[in-house]
């Protein structure tokens, strides 16, 4: 199966510019599942509510998932893509999974990071995962990693293949992933962006890239610069994140023993 990361550099309220570069892009790629960033086409530092509301959009009506269906049905692949989600009242981090066949459905980020708090209320979506048909999928998004029940949650409900998209700031993630990789022997995807926002006279935001696929034993198959877009495919083998076994003795997710851990 062929996956991968869109490490891109959006450019802030410039929604259809933003879209129509990645468009470009993708007219050349090979690839049956990306993923792009968190906020991939808004940019993320907004100022106050009044900008968050103008950018977040409805989920699946929106311009921005129309845009990403047509482009999973043009291309033949499957995508998850962040974005500001507009519901009722609330606004939500949100990440959608579409493809080929339409729209599969969404998450609401659970664990808000920084000025996240003020803007968007806390995801109620619960982690899913969706059978894509040659893997199935869960979504995580950015600050979730350092949570690993978050990570967990979605290997025990039988996901191969953890998709990440983030916007991260701190330098942690990427060699964290290939822990989280390892200890629910899954693949993972992180697509993050780089460049930097300094917007509204708030303290500068610097992207640190290193986009990335690992593998469920922690190999890490690719992993992107900390300073350019970058579009990488790779090719895994999905068998490799169902087999639990660690050596004759200990499977993984079997020999787990919940009554004994905290909540």
């Amino acid at each position: 199966m062929k996956v991968g990361y869109f490490q891109t550099h959006p450019e802030f309220g410039e929604v259809q510019r933003n879209i129509d570069q990645v468009a470009v892009r993708l007219g050349a790629v090979d690839c049956e599942l990306l993923v792009l960033p968190e906020f991939a086409f808004t940019g993320y530092q907004f100022v106050d509510q009044e900008e968050v509301r103008e950018l977040s959009e409805p989920v699946p009506a929106g311009p921005t998932t129309q845009a990403c269906l047509e482009l999973a049905r043009r291309h033949r692949m499957h995508l998850v893509v962040g974005l500001p989600e507009k519901a009722g009242g609330e606004c939500y981090n949100s990440a959608i999974v579409v493809g080929p066949s339409g729209f599969l459905g969404s998450y609401r980020k659970t664990h808000l990071f920084c000025e996240e708090t003020l803007f968007f209320s806390p995801g109620d979506s619960g982690f899913r995962v969706w059978d894509i048909g040659q893997a199935r999928i869960g979504v995580m998004i950015c600050f979730d990693w350092y949570y690993p029940e978050s990570a967990r949650t979605l290997a025990v409900q039988g996901a191969d293949i953890v998709c990440h998209p983030s916007n991260l700031v701190l330098p942690h993630c990427p060699d964290a992933m290939v822990t989280r990789s390892l200890e629910n022997r899954v693949f993972s995807i992180t697509a993050n962006r780089v460049g930097r926002e300094d917007r509204g006279g708030k303290p500068p935001l610097t992207f640190i890239g290193k986009s990335e696929v690992v593998s469920p034993t922690g190999r890490i198959l690719s992993r992107a610069s900390a300073d350019t877009p970058e579009l990488t495919v790779v090719e895994i083998d999905v068998d490799d994140a169902r087999n639990k076994s660690i050596n004759p003795y200990n499977e993984l997710l079997r020999d787990r023993r919940p009554g004994y851990y905290c909540s």
